[in-house]
C-alpha cells in the first residue's frame, strides 16, 4: 500500500517500466497474471495498481470526501512517484485510456510510449455516448458509434432488475457482466471467469464503493478536454478487439487524432482480455515500446 493506493510491480527494478492504467470501477488484478508475465518475461518491470475505491486500494465516503475523475487521473502520478519512476511505458484499458491520453497530453516528460486497449478518444463524450443509448435516446450528430445492441440490453436489463446481494447473487451478476463484454468471437470460459470474480469480490474492501467512480464523473463531467490529441508527443498504440462490445469502431478514432499513432485490430477480442489473446497483445506491447527505446 503506497499513499492509499495499493500496488505490485514484477521483472526486474533496472528493466524498461510499464505502468498498467485498468478501466473504471476495475481493480488492477483484472490485467491477467498470464500478460503481466509476459512481459516481464520479456524484460519489463510492471506495475499495476487498484484504483481508489476498488481492491485493496483505499474507499471513500464520498459525501464526506468527494473527488472528481481529476483526482483518479492524479492517482496515476502517484503511483509513478511510489515507485519512484520518472517516467514510464503506459498501458491502459478502457477508461483507463482517457487517463493515460491526458496524461501524456499534460505530462508529456513522464510518459515514454502510450498503449490504449478497448478505449475512446479522449474529449469524445464517450460517457454520454453510452448513457443516452441506453436510455434509447438518439445521439447528436457527430457522436462516437454507440454499444452493441447486446450491450444495450444487459445493461438496461441489469438497471431494471433489483440488486443482487449474496455474495452468490453478486458474483454471478459479474460473471454475467463479463460475458458480455467478452464478445460473442471467442469460447467464454465460465469457471476461470468465476475464479476471477470471486477472486474481485473477496479482495474488495468495499465492493459497493465502486459506484463512486460514477459520482466522480459526474461531479466533473468536463473532465476530458476537447481537441487535444494532437498534442500527444508520445509514440501511440492503439489496439481495439474485432469484436469489442462497449467501444465498437473507437480505436481508429484514437489513432487517427494522435499524429503517428497505430492501430492494431485483434481478431476476435472483446472488450476483455482473455487468454486467447494474451501472446498477441503482449508482442505487441513489447514490441511497441522495444522501438521506442530503440
Amino acid at each position: 500500500m503506497r499513499n492509499d493506493i495499493w500496488s505490485e510491480e514484477f521483472g526486474s527494478a533496472a528493466d524498461e517500466p510499464i505502468l498498467l492504467i485498468m478501466g473504471s470501477m476495475s481493480q488492477g488484478v483484472l490485467w491477467p497474471d498470464e500478460f503481466v508475465g509476459r512481459l516481464t518475461a520479456g524484460g519489463r518491470r510492471v506495475i499495476r495498481y487498484d484504483h481508489r475505491d476498488t481492491g485493496r486500494s483505499r474507499t471513500y465516503d464520498f459525501g464526506k470526501e468527494p473527488y472528481t475523475w481529476e483526482d483518479i487521473k492524479d492517482d496515476v502520478y502517484r503511483v509513478m512517484d511510489a515507485h519512484g519512476l520518472d517516467s514510464a511505458h503506459l498501458v491502459c484499458h478502457s477508461a483507463g485510456g482517457l487517463l493515460g491520453q491526458l496524461v501524456a497530453v499534460e505530462r508529456p516528460e513522464r510518459v515514454r510510449t502510450l498503449t490504449v486497449i478497448g478505449s475512446s478518444p479522449l474529449g469524445g463524450g464517450e460517457g454520454g455516448v453510452i448513457m443516452r443509448a441506453l436510455m434509447g435516446q438518439p445521439q447528436p450528430e457527430g457522436s462516437l458509434p454507440e454499444p452493441t445492441p447486446a450491450f444495450v440490453d444487459f445493461f438496461r436489463a441489469l438497471i431494471a432488475a433489483p440488486p443482487a446481494t449474496s455474495r452468490r447473487e453478486r458474483i454471478e451478476t459479474m460473471i454475467a457482466e463479463q460475458r458480455v463484454l467478452h464478445g460473442d468471437a471467442l469460447p467464454f470460459d465460465e469457471d476461470a471467469a468465476r475464479r476471477l470474480q470471486e477472486r474481485i469480490y473477496d479482495r474488495a474492501r468495499d465492493l459497493d464503493a465502486v459506484v463512486n467512480h460514477r459520482l466522480a464523473a459526474a461531479a466533473r463531467p468536463d473532465f476530458e478536454p476537447v481537441g487535444v490529441l494532437h498534442r500527444i508527443k508520445a509514440p501511440t498504440l492503439v489496439i481495439e478487439g474485432t469484436h469489442e462490445p462497449a467501444k465498437p469502431g473507437h480505436g481508429a478514432l484514437i489513432a487517427a487524432g494522435i499524429p503517428g499513432a497505430r492501430l492494431l485490430m485483434i481478431e476476435g477480442m472483446g472488450h476483455t482480455l482473455p487468454p486467447e489473446v494474451h501472446e498477441e497483445l503482449a508482442e505487441a506491447v513489447l514490441a511497441h515500446t522495444s522501438a521506442a527505446k530503440g
